[in-house]
């Protein structure tokens, strides 16, 4: 789930051995250390979620919505090539957007076609953390937050079942972030790739307490109708990431609930946030146009003062020149 701690917990992978995408998105106000996130991979499930009328906050995004065959595979050729760009070739990838959770299906699809065995990490962070980040960055209410933290939850256990996979606590990954590291390689059964004593000094100095900027201090299951769910969910999540593993069977009362939700509310909900996510993108596409013409409008600028200057000095350097021929004329005529 976004904000769960998932820029943090990529970036210890990375300094241990594992491989960023060619393209990562930069930090921002709302995480200054960088989300290590392949944008153009981001961007791509964008589209895809919108495809299926859909959008990242639309709290129905689960369970993975498949387009027809043909279109369907069209998208995944298309992320195929995406991945094989991002990561040429890497011994070890690392793909991090929470996106891929309510994605799963088409991205295993697509790591199988690659002959990539997948491995997954999940982050575990209340909930209520989620939805006070999500507030401050997004302006949502926290029953929608609580919503979406359910959805992506429930899709990334659902899409990890079969694969090796760990679940770290947010909490403990801050706290001491070697003994996640071991958890993660039990639940792999396989070292990270490079978790050198370097490597270590480096996570030392990436993992500060000021990472976390959220606690959680309401009661979850307070919170009407959704609150519930919520906490029955963290529960089981929470167990997980204490190495108290509970039967999957568990979760699906919280995926009963959710789809009745969707089956009264989705058809309001779910065309809306697929819409406003267009109008963002469209927004985003607009700035970023703008940006460009800005910034070639003032290089032009740029160009232009330095062509003015050249043509100024030439300028004086003719005037000294025709001085310095008249000079030599005046003297040859009076030698004459």
């Amino acid at each position: 789930m976004h904000r769960s701690g998932t820029s943090a917990l990529t970036q210890v992978l990375a300094l241990a051995g594992a491989a960023l995408p060619e393209n990562v998105m930069p930090g921002d106000e709302h995480n200054a250390k960088g989300y290590f996130e392949p944008w153009r991979i981001a961007i791509f499930n964008d589209q895809r979620l919108r495809a299926a009328r859909s959008a990242w906050d639309d709290p129905f995004v689960f369970p993975y919505r498949p387009l027809e065959a043909r279109e369907e595979k069209r998208w995944i050729t298309r992320a195929t090539d995406l991945f094989d760009e991002e990561f040429a070739g890497a011994r070890h990838p690392l793909m991090k957007d929470p996106r891929v959770s309510v994605l799963g299906p088409l991205w295993r699809t697509v790591l199988q076609d690659l002959g990539l065995p997948a491995r997954a990490v999940i982050p575990v962070r209340h909930p209520l953390e989620v939805a006070g980040s999500l507030s401050k960055r997004n302006g949502f209410p926290v029953e929608k937050s609580l919503l979406i933290w359910v959805a992506y939850m429930l899709a990334a256990e659902s899409c990890s079942r079969g694969m090796p996979r760990a679940f770290v606590p947010y909490d403990g990954l801050l706290a001491d972030w070697r003994v996640q590291a071991a958890r993660i390689e039990a639940a792999h059964g396989a070292p990270l790739p490079a978790l050198t004593p370097q490597a270590g000094q480096a996570i030392d100095g990436f993992l500060t307490q000021e990472l976390r900027h959220n606690a959680a201090a309401d009661d979850l299951a307070k919170i009407p109708q959704v609150g519930p769910i919520a906490a029955q969910v963290y529960d089981w999540f929470a167990a997980a990431a204490q190495d108290r593993p509970r039967p999957t069977a568990e979760l699906a009362a919280a995926e009963e609930a959710l789809e009745e939700m969707r089956r009264i509310m989705g058809v309001f909900v779910s065309p809306v946030t697929s819409d406003l996510d267009a109008t963002r993108s469209d927004l985003l596409e607009a700035r970023q146009i703008a940006a460009f013409e800005q910034a070639k409008s003032r290089s032009l600028e740029a160009q232009l003062a330095n062509q003015q200057a050249i043509n100024l000095a030439q300028a004086d350097d003719l005037r000294r020149l025709e001085q310095t021929m008249d000079e030599l004329l005046d003297d040859l005529l009076g030698d004459s």
